[in-house]
């Protein structure tokens, strides 16, 4: 990746001595504070590091949860990140959904942004709405987190919301220059030591919950060592094979067999040695025309596994990458090998107009138009979506605001919609998310605008499951706002082997009646503050398969007046109840069921004679330990009573004293920066389990513990 910077106006040994220069100041800084990155703090202006204004702190010791590299190899044989308090925070929580097709090319995505751990490396979220997100998960199939130092470890926003949408994640280890180059020479002194570095590896990622490695070795290698690197290679790929089934490991087009640093940009004799020992190959960008073919023959059965690299920013990438990214991904196509495209954050580094989110959504519209849709989702039950994409203006739950503080964290992401961009906007109705519009759940919606007549009806695609039913009777809910004329149904299409048909699920039917059949659902909560209502409806259809989900936008009068159409939609659930039953999801587990402890509890004077309290909260289950949901809720009350101190049991207040902090995807949650004012004798903390379906606990039947602040100092 390094022979990008090469195509600038600067000569090589000139680039070569910045860097190394670059390098090394780097490295004496962070030497002087091991294990070191910042607070969390608001970034308005999306994607500067925060570094060069915050203090640096000893990740050994609590603090507001990070994700970092490892950055040198005795770190790394070490295994110092496992004691940092950091370490529990940063694994995944969300199983990988679906394995890699194995009957067609794939996508692979590389991030690169900004180099790295940007506002996505606060495991709790931060307070930039504007951060950088990706939310096309469904034109992928291999997501690769990318950075410049020596072992770059995902965040795990980007592992869970990636598996959620049945996307493997890979790590970078990468060796670049001078530096790179005494790495290796240390890493591949011996077999043995190749293959403890390579088990260090494994361990990562079976730890942490991702799938594997980018190899990146960008420096030359000494040719006596190359039998080692072979070793490095191959005992990586068998040893995560092993921990961490369906694993891969990812070799990129740098090195040589002859260990010199020289790029190919296709498969050849020169490197299908490394490609013969693992599971797939990242070739350079700077390839021809007639390379794709060439590499597929020289794969044979294994054309899959070459990864034709596109740089998005365009630096001698084949057909120039940016808004032309498509020549190369239809070139890739027609020769049948899989693409990897690299820096999709262009979009947003380069401030695309008219904004990142409509910028966005047009330049993966180019990815999905040549390459088209590798995912299909849902395809088990339960399924739940609210439209998160990851940042916001607000937190609801049931309709009512919880927060009105923007936000971000990727792992908040709910599965994507598969909504279709159309950049004439000569549809009768917009379809976007709008973070800034109210939101049932969470901060995401689907917001329809436009104007209809009243004969005239519109759809809109938002998901394309491959869902078999059974006997069992499913039941779909999803939750509008809207004016009491423009109406919301879901239209759901099926298909079995001998048979399609089509059901409009919707509270009123159409006038005049659409082609497909109706079906009414019944209202089952109206939030008369919030003005959501909440259909849901139940069938069977035995034998079919649930192919599409489109929205059905139409008016309850018949008339040629066109007027302004106006639907939010806030979630969609979709439930198989004797699935619940078998998999015992139909409840919650009880406040009763539940642990919750406090460690690493911290008092520090705060302003105007206030004080800030830090916290680790843990929980778990009294009887099954190993079980995690998927998401809890956390909240803070101020408890001023002595008496309910004595007593330990703090008494049921309106949900309005209650402060919503944040939420959590594994069985913890660090309170960094509470402000507790002097009268305040101590803090009950909340945390309210949520399940997969988008059901939660109610907040007075959640698991509390009540924090005494009384002699803390």
């Amino acid at each position: 990746m390094r022979e990008l910077l090469l195509r600038a106006n600067f000569s090589r040994r000139t680039l070569v001595s910045l860097y190394n220069l670059f390098f090394t100041l780097s490295r004496n800084l962070l030497t002087s504070f091991p294990l070191s990155l910042v607070m969390p703090k608001s970034n308005a202006g999306g994607a500067e590091s925060d570094s060069e204004s915050l203090p640096l702190l000893d990740l050994s010791k609590p603090s507001s949860p990070i994700s970092f590299p490892i950055k040198s190899l005795q770190d790394l044989k070490s295994r110092s990140y496992f004691d940092s308090f950091h370490f529990q925070f940063n694994r995944s929580s969300v199983p990988l959904r679906r394995d890699l097709p194995d009957n067609r090319p794939r996508v692979l995505v590389c991030h690169d942004m900004k180099g790295g751990y940007v506002d996505d490396k606060w495991v709790q979220g931060c307070e930039n709405d504007a951060g950088y997100a990706i939310w096309h998960w469904y034109l992928m199939d291999v997501f690769v987190y990318f950075s410049h130092s020596l072992v770059t470890i995902p965040p795990p926003c980007w592992t869970n919301t990636a598996h959620r949408h049945g996307v493997k994640v890979l790590g970078t280890f990468i060796t670049e220059w001078d530096e790179g180059k005494a790495t290796c020479n240390e890493m591949l002194a011996t077999k043995e030591s190749a293959q403890m570095y390579a088990e260090r590896l494994a361990e990562l990622a079976s730890s942490l919950g991702f799938d594997g490695w980018l190899i990146n070795i960008e420096n030359e290698i000494d040719e006596e060592q190359i039998p080692n690197l072979k070793e490095f290679v191959s005992h990586l790929t068998k040893v995560l094979h092993l921990s961490t089934p369906g694993a891969l490991v990812i070799w990129y087009d740098s090195v040589t067999v002859r260990g010199d640093l020289k790029w190919q940009d296709h498969l050849n004799n020169k490197n299908k040695s490394f490609f013969d020992l693992c599971d797939g190959i990242f070739m350079n960008y700077t390839w021809k025309e007639s390379y794709p073919k060439r590499s597929a023959e020289v794969a044979g059965d294994r054309k899959y596994d070459v990864y034709m690299g596109i740089d998005v920013f365009g630096r001698g990438s084949f057909g120039g990458g940016q808004w032309t990214v498509d020549t190369a991904l239809d070139l890739l196509k027609r020769n049948n090998v899989s693409a990897a495209i690299f820096a999709p954050g262009w979009v947003y580094e380069t401030a695309q107009p008219p904004n990142f989110h409509k910028a966005q959504n047009k330049w993966w519209s180019l990815v999905e138009k040549s390459w088209g849709i590798a995912q299909t989702y849902p395809q088990v039950l339960p399924f739940y979506s609210d439209f998160n994409q990851g940042f916001g203006y607000h937190v609801s739950l049931e309709g009512r605001q919880l927060s009105d503080a923007p936000w971000y964290n990727i792992s908040c992401q709910s599965l994507q919609p598969f909504l279709e961009f159309k950049e004439d906007n000569t549809d009768i109705i917009q379809v976007t998310v709008d973070a800034r519009e109210a939101s049932y759940n969470g901060g995401g919606n689907i917001v329809f605008k436009g104007r209809l007549d009243g004969d005239v009806y519109f759809t809109a695609r938002l998901f394309k499951p491959h869902l078999y039913l059974s006997s069992s009777p499913i039941t779909i809910s999803y939750s509008v706002k809207s004016d009491e004329t423009s109406k919301l149904g879901l239209l759901l299409c099926f298909s079995s082997p001998s048979h399609e048909t089509s059901i409009l699920v919707a509270p009123q039917e159409p006038i005049p009646r659409s082609d497909h059949m109706f079906l009414k659902c019944l209202v089952t909560s109206q939030q008369a503050v919030s003005e959501w209502t909440v259909h849901e409806a139940s069938l069977v259809m035995d034998g079919y398969t649930l192919t599409e989900i489109s929205a059905f936008c139409y008016r309850t009068e018949n008339s040629t007046k066109t007027s302004e159409y106006v639907a939010l939609l806030g979630h969609i659930s979709i439930k198989d109840h004797h699935i619940q039953l078998q998999q015992n999801l139909v409840s919650l587990p009880p406040a009763s069921s539940w642990v919750i402890e406090a460690h690493n509890i911290k008092l520090v004077p705060g302003n105007a004679g206030s004080k800030i309290l830090r916290v680790k909260l843990e929980w778990r289950q009294k009887q099954r330990e190993d079980s995690v949901l998927p998401v809890y809720n956390v909240y803070a009350e101020n408890v001023k009573s002595t008496d309910v101190l004595r007593s330990r049991k703090v008494l049921e207040k309106p949900r309005s004293e209650r402060v919503f902090l944040g939420v959590s995807h594994v069985p913890a949650y660090y309170v960094s920066e509470l402000v507790v004012d002097s009268d305040v004798k101590g803090i009950s903390f909340v945390v309210q389990p949520c399940g997969e379906d988008g059901s939660w606990t109610k907040q007075d039947d959640s698991p509390n513990l009540l924090v005494d602040l009384e002699g803390l100092s």
